[in-house]
């Protein structure tokens, strides 16, 4: 659907280019986006090289399961049907952890496991647990202490103080992940 969405944007400001006689400027916004689509890949790919080390070294020393360890009372209420030491909540912990220092790359394989792992503990159903819904909710509403992607995006194209949206940011996370999990919870209550 989404490409029948782009496609029709795309073929709209072609003709509505070639109407207004700025074709000239279609022709160089053609060329320059592409330049600057490739410059952003490789400052992207840069940034998340960097941050993907350093969740590396942070998973090595034991500071992502201390941060796990701080979260865990809070996650232990959101998911009360898991236990705290397997492999399921260990990888939610772990995601959680990721996505709060804004590694939302980095927290995508543990993301992927702890579904796959709550998955498994819903008997392979094709109807979502309360756990999967939860962790769904969390993931999308997610709450970054350091928003490093967003960040890194307002450096590359020049910001002077790229983290100065950094209690925007939090306000506006914050407030999204509580109404998210809300609705979630309610639902999940009628749904009983």
């Amino acid at each position: 659907m989404l490409n029948y969405i782009w496609s029709f944007i795309v073929v709209i400001s072609i003709i509505c280019s070639v109407l207004l006689g700025n074709t000239e400027n279609l022709s160089n916004a053609l060329i320059n986006s592409g330049a600057s689509s490739i410059e952003l890949i490789l400052t992207m790919a840069g940034i998340m090289c960097l941050w993907s080390g350093i969740m590396n070294i942070a998973i090595d020393s034991g500071f992502t399961s201390l941060m796990a360890k701080i979260f865990s009372p809070i996650l232990r209420r959101l998911f009360p049907k898991l236990d705290r030491n397997g492999e399921a909540f260990q990888s939610i912990t772990m995601n959680v952890s990721a996505n709060l220092l804004g590694l939302g790359n980095t927290a995508t394989p543990f993301g992927l496991k702890a579904m796959e792992q709550l998955h498994t503990l819903n008997n392979k159903s094709d109807e979502a647990s309360n756990e999967m819904v939860i962790f769904v909710v969390i993931n999308t509403a997610s709450l970054q202490l350091l928003p490093t992607t967003l960040a890194s995006l307002r450096q590359a194209y020049g910001s002077s103080a790229p983290f100065e949206i950094i209690v925007p940011v939090w306000i506006s996370s914050a407030c999204a992940l509580f109404v998210a999990l809300i609705i979630a919870c309610t639902l999940n209550l009628r749904k009983r």
